[in-house]
This record gives C-alpha cells, structure tokens and sequence, in this order.
C-alpha cells in the first residue's frame, strides 16, 4: 500500500462504522467512508466537530456545518489548497493522492534537471491537486475536466499555490474528444495523468463506466504519449476493479518492455488504530 504520510494540515484522526474522523487544518469533519466497516477506535473522539456530512435514505446526503466558514486553507510541503464542504461529502481534495504527487514530482523534477521540457497532460483533472503538483516540480501542463466549476476551482488552487503564472493549459472540455484533437493536432506529451470516475454521464446523455471503458480509454490515451514518456498514472476509486486488473490494462497497452509498470492501494495513516485507512487505487508506468 502507498500511503500518504507527509501531511501536516490534514490528519485522519479515527475511522470505523461507516465514517471518517478528519482534522482539515483546523476543522474537524466527519465524512462517511463504505471501506470504514469496523467499529470506531475511540468513539468520545466524535463528539465534538465542526461540519458532518450524513447521507439520505432517498439518495444524495447534506452537510450540518456548525458554523464552518465558506472555504479554508490547507498546505501540503509547498502546495496550497483551497477547502469547501461541497456536494457528495467532497471537500475538493484527495489526500491519499498525495503519494502519487510525490512520486511524479520525483520524476520530473529528475528530467527537468538533466534539461528535458516536460510536458504532462492530467485528465479528468477536478480540482488540480496533480496538474500544481507537476508544475510546482517544472512540469507544463494541460489540465482537462468537463465541468466548469472544478476547472475555476483548480485555477483558484493554482493561485495559492503560486504556479498561476507558469505554464497550465485550462481546458473545459470531454476528456476523450479532447484527446481525439490532440491525437488528429500531432500534440504529445511525457506524463499522463487520469483519474477517471467511476460512473458518469456525458454531455449528449452517453454513459460512462469504468469498468467497460477504462481499457480503450487507456489505449487511446497512449496515443498522445511522446517517444520517450516519463510516466504514465491510472487511478481509479471503483470496486469493481481490482489494482491488479488497471495493471495489465496499463502494461498492456504501453507494451510489456517499455517500462516499468506496478499496482498498489492508496492509504491513508489513521491516528487512533495506527492501521491504514484503504482508499482506491493506481497504477504507475514510469520509463526503465
């Protein structure tokens, strides 16, 4: 398991019963989590917090937010955040993610040193925690997402971490058309980086599911890659797809001798148990 351990401003303080105890710099909220199946370590810790997010019987769910303010900040080493408790228990981050920043930024880092232009494309990109994680590491970067909303919120993102200035393209768009211009425009890039849903609708009614399309999407994706590629990231929240199973959709559509490919669990430390809280997936393709 990789496990995100470098925070400081956030903190998984207790998980169990079908939620998570989280300090988000100086908020306590409680999230409901469908991996917490086990009984809480320290159950006198929950009595007191800040926002609660309880979901509905009749579907969706709702924030008590007890005061908690518009938005907040959080900083991860040398990347700031902007916090919301907005819609389906999401706060605007993926803390466990933080491991896979850290792994990327070691690679381009690494390349932009020995004098290469990295280029990185980041798909469904939501807020933007990947695309200023790789251009705070020296990377250029196309930040794609279809909606709206999460792009401004990547760009606000962008801002407080003081990259707004360096090289992102922000693109509104469909991940896959968008990657068929790409393809069609000879444009290439040396980091892919995807983080698609697991169930989703398009903009003209089309289906998404990831299970029945995470193997051509990838496939397709290959396609934009440059001749001498950095890496390649896959992950996926869906429990209907083992790491094991990204794995060889990954290997194979890269092409077993041309890189090195492993899968593992995303994790995040939890304070009271001292265990680690499971959290999705990823696969990483880096070159040999």
């Amino acid at each position: 398991m990789w496990i995100s351990n470098g925070w400081k401003d956030y903190q998984l303080l207790d998980c169990g019963g079908g939620e998570r105890l989280e300090r988000w710099g100086s908020y306590i909220l409680v999230r409901p989590d469908p991996q917490a199946i086990w009984p809480k370590t320290s159950p006198e810790l929950w009595r007191k917090y800040d926002a609660r997010y309880s979901r509905s019987s009749s579907g969706g769910g709702a924030w008590d937010k007890n005061g908690l303010p518009p938005s907040w900040q959080i900083g991860y080493r040398e990347l700031t955040f902007n916090v919301k408790a907005m819609n389906f228990k999401h706060t605007g981050i993926f803390p466990e993610q933080a491991t896979n920043w850290d792994w990327f930024s070691g690679l381009i880092k690494k390349a932009v040193d020995e004098g290469r232009e990295i280029n990185v494309l980041n798909l469904f990109a939501y807020t933007g925690g990947a695309t200023i994680a790789a251009s705070a590491a020296g990377a250029r970067v196309c930040h794609v997402d279809a909606a709206k909303g999460m792009v401004a919120m990547a760009r606000e993102n962008a801002a407080s971490s003081g990259v707004a200035d360096r090289p992102i393209r922000w693109i509104v768009d469909d991940c896959g058309a968008f990657i068929d211009r790409e393809i069609r425009r000879g444009r290439r890039y040396d980091g892919i980086i995807m983080d698609p849903p697991s169930y989703g609708r398009g903009p003209s009614g089309e289906v998404w599911k990831l299970e029945d399309e995470i193997a051509p999407f990838v496939k397709k994706a290959v396609g934009v890659l440059s001749d001498d590629p950095l890496f390649f990231l896959v992950n996926s929240y869906s429990t209907g797809l083992s790491p094991s199973t990204m794995e060889y959709i990954v290997a194979s559509s890269l092409g077993k001798d041309r890189g090195v490919c492993v899968s593992g669990e995303l994790g995040l430390p939890v304070r009271e148990s001292g265990l680690a809280l499971p959290c999705g997936a990823s696969v990483r393709w880096s070159a040999k």
